[in-house]
């Protein structure tokens, strides 16, 4: 008895020690997708992601759960502010946010972002050197880009055939009254009226600013809401007129055939590069990093210029493009348009006076 016991404890151990090796030989022969993340094998969890409205394809976000087996929850915030606000507050449970350039600045000092291993980025090389190395964020520590865009008028031309060149065109109209939206954005729409009598958009000068602020006071009786998102309220005809951005003026232009007109005013405006970002207490980072590399593939940004209407950020991906996106001047701007636009930056403690004055707008009736 004892030497059967012997003999079968020997043959099971080997047995053992050949179907361990077995498994670990198949292990390293298994296929890998581009990102080097198992074609086969799905990983496990969920990643929480917080964006803008309408600024992800959903057939991407499938796409990248289907890929990865990594689950991909979605929320959305209708200003940096808002984003931050709830960042701030803990427990947002965000894992990746797409905040843009000023905000990325903010939310450094503030050490809310986690620094990014671009070992675990592979196509970060594929940026285009344009949106890399910004003043927000030199040395891309803590951000990726995902999109850029500009801010300006949208029209509907099916209900209003008029010229419109410049925001008094727009505001100081009577034909238009109430029938105006603008963003519900302290430094956009404060920065509409600072344009307006030829500021810098990023200006601490109290004078100027109380120049702004009774400019916003006058015209706000015009102004039939205060929303970010204006693509419904353009598609619907609920507003005639929008401050937006080109992305979301795009998109109301691809709804209506055409019938949405962007129009970057001849006294300057906006632009902006929104970025991916890690939070700093995101409880699965590595899936985090996976979902960024996913979001700069090729296939992605094609995919998402194609259908959110954001600048794309990889080098190839114009070329790619449809003649009627590729040539579309409200997507890609002339040089003599862009000249004319500014950056947003952090103002740190001077933020407060932009604050204040959006407030009292925002209040006094």
């Amino acid at each position: 008895m004892d030497q059967f016991k012997t003999q079968f404890t020997t043959r099971n151990l080997n047995l053992l020690i050949i179907l361990s090796f077995g498994l670990i030989t198949f292990a390293g022969c298994t296929k890998k997708d581009s990102d080097g993340s198992p074609a086969d094998g799905k990983a496990t969890g969920e990643i929480n992601l917080a964006i803008w409205t309408n600024f992800i394809s959903p057939d991407i976000a499938q796409k990248f759960t289907a890929q990865t087996g990594i689950k991909l929850n979605i929320s959305n915030y209708s200003s940096n502010e808002d984003l931050l606000a709830k960042v701030q507050v803990g427990g947002s449970g965000i894992d990746v946010a797409v905040p843009s350039d000023y905000m990325v600045d903010i939310m450094a000092k503030q050490g809310l972002l986690l620094d990014l291993q671009k070992s675990q980025i592979p196509n970060f090389s594929a940026l285009s050197a344009e949106v890399l190395r910004q003043n927000y964020d030199p040395d891309n520590k803590y951000s990726v880009p995902y999109s850029w865009s500009t801010s300006g008028i949208a029209v509907n031309r099916e209900l209003y055939k008029g010229k419109i060149e410049s925001w008094n065109d727009v505001l100081e109209n009577e034909q238009l009254k109430g029938k105006i939206s603008l963003l519900d954005d302290v430094r956009e729409a404060t920065g509409l009226a600072l344009k307006h009598f030829g500021y810098s958009l990023n200006t601490t000068n109290e004078k100027e600013l109380k120049a702004a602020k009774e400019y916003l006071f006058k015209v706000k009786k015009n102004v039939k809401v205060f929303q970010s998102d204006a693509v419904d309220l353009l598609t619907n005809k609920e507003v005639v007129v929008a401050q937006v951005y080109s992305s979301d003026a795009l998109k109301a232009w691809a709804r209506t055939d055409g019938k949405i007109e962007y129009i970057l005013p001849k006294e300057g405006s906006s632009k902006a590069i929104d970025n991916m970002v890690i939070l700093k207490n995101s409880k699965n980072p590595e899936a985090a990093h996976k979902l960024i590399n996913f979001l700069l593939s090729e296939e992605a940004n094609i995919v998402f210029v194609r259908t959110m209407f954001g600048g794309p950020v990889l080098k190839s991906t114009r070329d790619k493009l449809e003649p009627k996106i590729k040539d579309n001047t409200a997507l890609f701007p002339s040089e003599s348009a862009m000249k004319k636009l500014e950056a947003i930056v952090d103002l740190g403690e001077k933020s407060a006076l932009y604050d204040d004055l959006w407030v009292a707008v925002k209040t006094t009736n």
